[in-house]
């Protein structure tokens, strides 16, 4: 199994069973970092991880703190897809990570630029 990105039409494939999505936090300009895997119920989060607090982004009351980010596990049953909806305020947009390797996901633009659809796919 592996990832499909969905934007309007179009779908691009990832071949990978575990991804980082990480983007800048539209009000408080900090790094937020989700882990996830594709399971055979759909996408788990395995963990997150966010750089500071404030404007909803407050980590839950067992999340640990290591002097850098908060480290916390969503309390989340398995996604069938994952909506990265698009502020238009954020920095630089999503991006999603293999084995410690990133890249920008595509700017939606048109019809689609409101959000983008992650899910398990073979």
């Amino acid at each position: 199994m592996g990832i499909c990105l969905l934007i309007g039409a179009k779908q691009i494939a990832y071949a990978a069973s575990a991804f980082t999505l990480t983007w800048t936090h539209s009000v408080e300009k900090t790094g937020w970092e989700e882990d996830w895997q594709v399971t055979p119920g759909g996408l788990e989060i395995v963990e997150a991880r966010i750089a500071g607090t404030g404007a909803g982004m407050e980590p839950p009351a067992d999340a640990v703190f290591d002097g850098k980010v908060w480290h916390y596990r969503p309390n989340l049953p398995p996604q069938d897809e994952v909506v990265l909806a698009r502020s238009g305020a954020t920095d630089g947009g999503w991006r999603i990570c293999f084995d410690g390797s990133c890249l920008a996901l595509p700017e939606p633009s048109g019809e689609t630029a409101s959000s983008m659809i992650l899910r398990a796919c073979s």
